[in-house]
């Protein structure tokens, strides 16, 4: 009998899938689930994967590989998608569908699984690492299948298939949102959240939130923070040197605490449609607020502007999926060559949601107090110069207004 690997949860989409391929398509079914920094939501995946009809069960941690070698290199580009997603479910995805593959290559899979929806990101992002890492694996994707969509057209229809094989999903289904929670952030979609009108943050939609506080919640005294890095990559908050995934958990407990890093959006999908999508970042907000402070010290100015404006495409790569593409690892060199001088330390002031920055220090540091000062100082810059500076610089404007003939004098 033919192997699959499917990419678990445990939620009530994987939980009937593993039945599914089992009795309909006639498979062993091999469950992975990935873990990346959501904690208790993998307590027990084990023995409800196998109760459920998987033949063996895997769960990797990927904690410190996910915060070294897809979080960290991604904050080196700064990437945030259409200026408001820190991009914490996008990231995640590649390192799953590559640990899945991993794990298929040693059952002797012939096939992978995944249960992301026909409409969302997030098949897009599976099947793209799969066609770049083993394009010969066949990809079964229940969602796109007309017999899988018949038998279970919603919800309704799977919770009572999980009740007739006496499959516990409970928990899941009654969340009225579909919920992604890793290291970087957590993201809520779907359900109440569908109408952009709908305002989560109020008092009886309060227990959503997992990894912060409210902002009017948080305390009424502000807590100050200090992060060091060096080349861009953030090494140790307040003194304590820390590992990757270290330094975004301590992030997380202390945004988290204050408030900061949700964000509610209404953003553009891969697959064409809007989506609204409300996330918690705490950590991830602080850590890059603070790094580009660093950068506004010691970053060169055009080389700062240009590496600006390919960041939106960068966000756009990791968004829709091609982490494994040559393009992106193309701008990744780019960005990380950026990133050499990036070493100091950003100091901030964390209060009721907001990330205020207070401070900021570089033995690299461009910033030259003598050049900057207003005060008649002595330094390398001479007034005098800017005169010719200005000329040059308005010679094509003075040469447009002559021979367009609109002498506004």
């Amino acid at each position: 009998m033919n192997k699959v690997v499917l990419a678990y949860s445990g939620g009530l989409d994987t939980s009937v899938l593993v039945s599914w391929l089992k009795e309909e398509l006639g498979l062993e079914v091999v469950t992975f689930a990935a873990d990346v920094g959501q904690e208790e939501e993998l307590d027990g995946l084990d023995a409800k994967a196998k109760d459920t009809g998987a033949l063996q069960h895997y769960t990797l941690d990927l904690v410190e590989e996910f915060a070294t070698d897809f979080i960290y290199p991604m904050f080196r580009a700064n990437a945030i998608y259409e200026s408001q997603y820190y991009l914490g479910t996008s990231i995640a995805r590649p390192l799953i569908a590559k640990a899945q593959i991993d794990i298929a290559r040693k059952e002797g899979a012939v096939a992978v699984a995944h249960g992301a929806t026909g409409k969302g990101n997030d098949q897009c992002r599976f099947e793209l690492t799969y066609a770049s890492l083993c394009p010969t694996l066949e990809v079964i994707a229940p969602w796109r299948r007309d017999d899988f969509r018949s038998k279970f057209p919603g919800r309704t229809e799977m919770i009572d298939y999980c009740r007739q094989q006496q499959i516990d999903v409970e928990a899941s289904a009654s969340k009225p949102y579909s919920m992604d929670r890793n290291l970087l952030h957590i993201s809520y979609e779907a359900g109440i959240l569908e109408d952009p009108w709908f305002d989560p943050t109020g008092d009886d939609n309060k227990s959503m939130f997992k990894l912060s506080v409210a902002p009017e919640d948080a305390p009424d005294e502000p807590e100050y923070v200090e992060l060091d890095f060096e080349t861009g990559n953030c090494v140790a908050v307040n003194g304590e040197r820390l590992s990757p995934a270290g330094v975004l958990k301590k992030l997380n407990e202390l945004g988290g605490r204050h408030g900061i890093g949700r964000v509610d959006l209404v953003e553009n999908r891969f697959v064409g449609m809007k989506s609204r999508g409300v996330y918690e970042t705490p950590g991830g907000t602080i850590l890059l607020q603070a790094k580009r402070q660093v950068e506004t010290l010691t970053m060169d100015r055009d080389l700062m502007h240009l590496r600006d404006s390919l960041v939106p495409k960068y966000a756009e790569l990791v968004y829709y999926g091609f982490w494994f593409a040559p393009e992106r690892e193309a701008l990744q060199a780019f960005f990380d060559d950026s990133q050499k001088t990036v070493t100091g330390t950003a100091r901030l002031k964390l209060y009721k949601g907001n990330c205020i920055v207070v401070g900021r220090k570089s033995t690299l540091s461009l910033y030259d107090e003598n050049v900057a000062s207003m005060e008649g100082v002595q330094s390398d810059y001479n007034p005098d110069d800017a005169g010719g500076f200005i000329r040059l610089n308005g010679l094509r404007l003075r040469m447009r207004n002559l021979v367009s003939g609109q002498d506004d004098a």
